[in-house]
């Protein structure tokens, strides 16, 4: 028993580095302290933009989280969050096999390992409502500033010191484009729209460019900006209903915790037959399954209130 459970211990291991796409060799270097991250070749980089194939599963998730610290500027992050995952994942087959549960070991390593990945996602959420905010604005005064002046570098000039980051990086960034690089003002703003992810700068920044060739569509700015405050009011009404499927899973999830240890004192027989029977060690893998499922599904319901085209 013990041999077949150290065989599944390494197997799990070598499952882990093909999921995360970490290399032995990229390990040793993130131990030893060495926090460059290795480029990605030119051809996996055409592959994964020129694919139509959509991640699903463990992958989506990775994929996501990553997505989500290179937007908060946080890119260098990744290989702690994996080494951490590592560590939670060799942590919950170490947890199975003192429990002598053979069945527990895939689900404690599999779920223990995409906590770090989850806790991303739901601290992204509030970095989402914080961005929208600080979008909202910005926008609100530089649109100002345009309808007066007609022209958006000066507008930007006007208040890029009332603008806090991580929007006053962006229009800083555009700013320095203008002046020192490229006097192209429409190449400038198409270069904006990557570094904010959301569909009402977007649009946003699509009409600023249509306003360079009539400067009578900048009436069409404020309805675009007016999209902000709708979604920060209808956040605001929704936020404790968003929320809620969050606090009843953590409810529910003590309680079914805690009933183990529980049933040590209120009933032992039971807990004999839960802790040290095929049944019971079968239910228990079974009930970590749904607790872990479930917790996927909170983590994907609890998102921002969001525009969309």
């Amino acid at each position: 028993m013990r041999i077949m459970q150290i065989i599944a211990f390494f197997g799990f291991v070598a499952g882990a580095f093909q999921i995360f796409e970490i290399h032995p060799k990229e390990l040793i270097e993130s131990l030893k302290g060495n926090k460059a991250i290795k480029k990605e070749p030119l051809k996996k980089q055409i592959k994964r933009i020129t694919s139509t194939k959509k991640q699903k599963g463990i992958k989506k998730l990775i994929s996501e989280s990553k997505e989500i610290l290179i937007a908060t500027n946080r890119e260098n992050g990744f290989s702690t969050l994996s080494l951490l995952s590592f560590a939670l994942m060799v942590g919950g087959a170490f947890v199975a096999i003192a429990m002598n549960n053979v069945l527990l070991i895939p689900v404690l390593a599999i779920g223990f390992s995409l906590m770090p990945f989850w806790y991303v996602k739901l601290t992204a959420t509030k970095w989402k409502k914080e961005l929208n905010n600080e979008l909202e604005t910005a926008l609100s005064v530089i649109t100002t500033s345009y309808m007066r002046s007609e022209s958006i570098i000066t507008a930007i000039e006007e208040n890029i010191n009332y603008i806090n980051p991580p929007v006053y990086n962006v229009f800083k960034a555009f700013l320095l484009q203008t002046k020192l690089i490229n006097a192209n003002i429409k190449m400038a703003l198409e270069n904006l729209k990557p570094r904010i992810e959301s569909a009402v700068f977007h649009d946003w920044v699509d009409a600023v460019i249509d306003c360079q060739e009539d400067k009578n569509l900048k009436s069409t700015l404020t309805p675009i900006v007016t999209k902000l405050s709708d979604m920060r009011i209808v956040s605001a009404e929704l936020d404790y209903q968003l929320y809620e499927p969050l606090k009843e899973f953590i409810t529910m999830a003590l309680l079914l915790i805690g009933n183990i240890p529980l049933m040590y004192f209120l009933n032992r027989d039971w807990f004999n037959t839960l802790m040290f029977t095929g049944i019971g060690k079968a239910v228990l893998a079974v009930c970590g399954v749904v607790l872990f499922i479930s917790m996927a599904a909170v983590v994907n319901l609890s998102k921002p209130v969001e525009y969309k085209r």
